[in-house]
This record gives structure tokens, C-alpha cells and sequence, in this order.
């Protein structure tokens, strides 16, 4: 029998980049954006009556449990649970493409205390590699995420669709969520998460409410109840939304069941917080990072206008606070901290704004150890994720544009 040519030359260029497409396109779910896996039983492919393909996680996570049935995502035919079948011929692809591939060229689920993890941003020459966006493509984007370790970007922005949806080589794949206030449109967003099963989480400041989406922009449910003006969004390792209301002054921590699409609560874990905006969770220690901006709003700048970083662990106890004010006393760096970060090492990243620069403040046991990440190329950077392969993807609000920063040195021509 024949090869089949796509294995033929797998190491020709060619090759992998089909070798890739392959992964991408057919052997990650395309609900959560996970690679399909026989080894992890919550990854495997399914069979759908309708002919479409989830892994089991998403399967029981979508299925209602008194009816066991579910909508499908993608052509909203009622499908039995109990119909619900292994995927073999997936399963048969996948394990020849590992067996045929010197290197699976789309990265592995990483977990938390895995012995793979290296160490974190902070110990790394990070530098440009891909550009793309652009005006036209970006309109004044506020927030990213990445769906777990697929390397797939999810933008909110200003433009006639609210949420666009990128692969990791930078190529616009859809975007949903049109301007409005109704449950499916988006009348101002402001930042973006992405739930451990995949699902898109987006804060309407102008519609006071955060709203829950599947990956393909199909609304799940809206939470309005006790927001003023919603604002930065997390979403913690078992599937906690953490969310910052810039009004009220408080930290939110919201639990919902996507199955049955209704929110379980609403708490506020933190109060008295001066007009908080970005909230990060770090998945290997469960602690909350806030950023809030001090002064009167009213009134304009004198130059840097003052924040602050709150840092608390997985019990909402405060551990550590730092404001511009202190830093440029202790050592004469005045942060404009706009968005904050956890690397895999559990390391502090925020963003400067106002200098256009990324640092890492270390983990801030015994006070920060500032680290100048990245100095050039960004206009005015307001979003950050760093993914467990320790590279970085920021989003620059300056030029409309997705920037993506890795120790490679090799830089891609920026797609406009």
C-alpha cells in the first residue's frame, strides 16, 4: 500500500504546515479547542448523531442531565446522549501522525506541577515574532484570551463584530457578537476570558452585564445581577469567573452551570477597591491579581496617573500590595500598570502603558524584583497572556495588533 503523502516528506515545509493544518483542523475539538487524546479520558473523540465530532468533556458539559441530550454547536440538531459514540477513526489518524511525526508540531496539554514545565518569562530573552490585525482587521481592542493550549486568540474590539477568533498562526478564523444590548450582541466590551471547557467569557460595560459564549458565538446565558459596570475578567482552573466592577469597587466571583445555562451566584469576595480594572488568576497557585487606578477620574493626569497592584491567594486574603507611588521610590520605576499576568512559573507580568513596556515583578514573596521583559515595538499594549509554551502574546490598542514574543529570533512578516 501506498504512503500517504502527507507523510511522505514530513520534513519538508510543505509537509508540516499540512502536518499542522491536520492537528488543528480535525484532531483538537472545536468547542474547547483541545487536542482529542485517548490517554485523558475527558478528551476523547465522540461521535455526534449529526455526523459532528466533540470530546467527552465538552459532551457532558453541553448535555442536559435529567434529558440526556444536547444541542449540537455547530448545526443545532437534538442529539441523544446515549447515541453518543468513540470517535476510532480519529483516534486511528492521531496515533499515525504521532507515529509518522518526529515532533507533534502543535504543543501538549501542560498541567499544573507537571516536571515539564521550565522555568518562567522572567529567566528569558523574549523577542518579536509575529505580527497581525492591523486597522480594518482590529478596531481599539481592550482584552485577550487563548483557549487553553491550542494556541487559538479570541480579540474583543470596537468593531461591527465584537469578538474576533484567531488561530495561532494569526489567521482570522470568525468573529461573533454583534453591537447591542440583547443577550447575543455586545454593546462595549472590555476584556475577554476563556473557561477551562472553552467557552468565551466577555464583560459589557455598556450593557452592565458578563456574558457567556460558545467558542462559535452562540449565547449561553448573561449575568446582570449586582454589576454596575463590569469590567476585567478571569476565570480560575475550576471554572470561577472572577470579575472586577469599576463602579462599585469590588472583586466578583461568579459560578455558573453552562449545562443547564443558569448562574449558581453572584458573590462579592473583595470590597472597597478603588475603581478596579484587570484581574488575573494564576492556575499554579490560585492566587488573584488585581490592578486598580487611583486619583479622581475627574480630573486629568499629572503626568503618569498613579496605580496599584493587589495580590491575593486562592482565599481572597490580601499578601501583597504595590503602587507606582512606592516602585519609583524603591527603585525609581513609575509603573502605569493597565493589565496584569501570571506566568507558568507563577511569576507577576503587567503591562506599562504609558511606556510601552512588559515586566515581571517576580512572585512578590519578600517585595517585587522588577524585570524588563519587553522594551520595543509596542505602542500602547493593553492585553497580555502567557502560554505554557513561555512565550507571550500581547495585544497593542497603538497599532491595532496582535504581537506574539518568543525566544526565537525569527520575525513574520506582519499580516494587515
Amino acid at each position: 500500500m501506498a504512503e500517504a503523502p502527507v507523510c511522505s516528506r514530513h520534513g519538508s515545509p510543505r509537509a508540516e504546515a499540512t502536518l499542522r493544518d491536520i492537528q488543528i483542523n480535525l484532531l483538537e475539538c472545536k468547542v474547547c479547542f483541545e487536542k482529542f487524546s485517548t490517554e485523558q479520558r475527558e478528551y476523547r473523540p465522540q461521535n455526534l448523531s449529526c455526523g459532528h465530532v466533540l470530546c467527552l468533556e465538552c459532551v457532558r458539559v453541553l448535555s442536559h442531565p435529567l434529558l440526556r441530550t444536547l444541542e449540537c454547536p455547530f448545526c443545532r440538531q437534538t442529539c441523544a446522549v446515549d447515541s453518543i459514540s468513540h470517535c476510532q477513526a480519529l483516534t486511528d489518524l492521531q496515533e499515525l501522525m504521532l507515529s509518522r511525526s518526529p515532533q507533534s508540531p502543535v504543543p501538549h496539554r501542560v498541567r499544573a506541577g507537571s516536571s515539564s514545565w521550565v522555568r518562567g518569562l522572567s529567566s528569558r530573552v523574549l523577542r518579536l515574532g509575529l505580527v497581525f490585525g492591523g486597522w480594518g482587521t482590529l478596531i481599539n481592542p481592550t482584552g485577550i484570551a487563548v483557549f487553553g493550549s491550542s494556541g487559538t486568540m479570541v480579540v474583543v474590539q470596537d468593531g461591527d463584530s465584537r469578538v474576533v477568533v484567531f488561530g495561532p498562526q494569526g489567521r482570522r478564523l470568525h468573529s461573533f457578537g454583534q453591537r447591542g444590548r440583547a443577550q447575543d450582541k455586545i454593546c462595549y466590551p472590555v476584556d475577554v476570558a476563556v473557561t477551562p471547557t472553552g467557552y468565551v467569557v466577555v464583560t459589557d460595560a455598556g450593557d452592565s452585564a458578563v456574558k457567556v459564549f460558545t467558542s462559535r458565538g452562540s449565547p449561553v446565558l448573561t449575568v446582570q445581577e449586582c454589576f454596575q459596570l463590569p469590567w476585567g475578567v478571569d476565570v480560575d482552573s475550576c471554572g470561577h469567573i472572577l470579575v472586577t466592577d469599576l463602579q462599585i469597587g469590588s472583586l466578583h466571583q461568579v459560578t455558573v452551570d453552562i449545562g443547564r445555562r443558569v448562574t449558581l451566584s453572584n458573590q462579592a469576595v473583595v470590597t472597597g477597591l478603588q475603581r478596579p480594572k484587570a484581574v488575573a488568576c494564576c492556575r499554579v497557585t490560585g492566587n488573584i491579581a488585581v490592578v486598580e487606578q487611583l486619583g479622581d477620574p475627574s480630573q486629568p493626569p499629572r503626568g503618569c496617573r498613579p496605580t496599584r497592584l493587589k495580590v491575593y491567594n486562592k482565599d481572597f486574603k490580601l499578601f501583597c500590595q504595590i503602587d507606582s507611588f512606592s516602585l519609583s521610590l524603591d527603585s525609581k520605576v513609575c509603573l502605569c500598570l493597565s493589565a496584569v499576568a501570571f506566568d507558568i512559573d507563577g511569576d507577576v507580568i503587567v503591562i506599562d502603558s504609558q511606556q510601552g513596556m512588559i515586566w515581571s515583578l517576580g512572585k512578590l514573596k519578600s517585595g517585587p524584583i522588577l524585570t524588563p521583559l519587553v522594551r520595543e515595538n509596542l505602542v500602547r499594549p493593553v492585553g497580555l497572556v502567557p502560554t505554557a509554551q513561555n512565550s507571550l502574546i500581547v495585544l497593542d490598542s497603538g497599532d491595532h495588533s496582535v504581537k506574539m514574543y518568543s525566544t526565537s529570533s525569527e520575525t513574520t512578516v506582519p499580516t494587515k
